[in-house]
């Protein structure tokens, strides 16, 4: 996994792949700056205060801003990992396709597209899983909390399995059919979610978090083909 992060790294040094991060990034801030604005729109005239049968305290515009403001960037420290996981997946075979000519062309040469469709496609799936998954832990979440870092400790391995399997099958899409992908997400399981849980565990450092979707996605991409390669040895 050292040889595997340390090949990861050395992409990001690579032009296309920055390009890439750049523009994941752009779109992940896209999104939240429209549910701001959506947010916005929403709360402007609202009167949160009848839901609970007080005295009415209906929000001008600029309370319904403020209260829009506040709420993104409460969804942004709970949902950037799944947004920003999923756009990276919408990039898929971008990615892929720049770590297969750096270092693997043969694979390169052989790859199938899987066109745009199919990579927003991916995206989405990606995202809506790692939101279910974590619906699902969220009453684990709540009991776990009187053990102090036991939330934590779970919200890794949660969101680990899920980005593990998120990002090998937008690394695998490219190459072979059904059953050879199906083989390879049974085969990678503990590598995939190794990365998994390095890609979560970068998501709770500041800037580290910018980078942990396409770093990796590259890591990834590694994993797969030196298994191959391996295999075919």
């Amino acid at each position: 996994m050292i040889g595997l992060s340390l090949l990861a790294i050395g992409d990001l040094f690579d032009a296309r792949i920055v390009g890439v991060l750049v523009r994941s990034l752009f779109v992940t801030v896209l999104i939240f700056l429209t549910m701001a604005v959506g947010l916005g729109w929403a709360l402007a005239g609202s009167d949160p205060c009848a839901a609970f049968g007080a005295t009415a305290c209906r929000l001008n515009a600029a309370e319904g801003g403020i209260g829009a403001v506040a709420i993104t960037l409460l969804a942004m420290w709970f949902l950037f990992p799944a947004i920003a996981l999923g756009v990276v997946c919408a990039y898929a075979e971008r990615i892929a396709a720049i770590v297969e000519q750096r270092h693997y062309p043969l694979a390169a040469a052989r790859a199938r597209p899987i066109g745009a469709g199919s990579a927003v496609a991916l995206g989405l799936r990606s995202a809506g899983r790692v939101l279910i998954y974590n619906l699902i832990a969220l009453p684990f979440y709540v009991v776990l909390l009187v053990t102090g870092i036991g939330p934590l400790i779970l919200f890794v391995i949660v969101n680990g399995t899920a980005f593990g399997r998120d990002l090998g099958e937008m690394i695998a899409a490219r190459h072979g059919d059904r059953a050879e992908r199906r083989a390879w997400l049974r085969g990678s399981r503990g590598g995939r979610m190794l990365i998994g849980v390095i890609v979560t565990a970068l998501f709770l450092v500041p800037f580290a978090n910018l980078l942990a979707p396409v770093l990796g996605a590259t890591m990834t991409a590694h994993l797969f083909h030196r298994r191959r390669i391996r295999r075919a040895a």
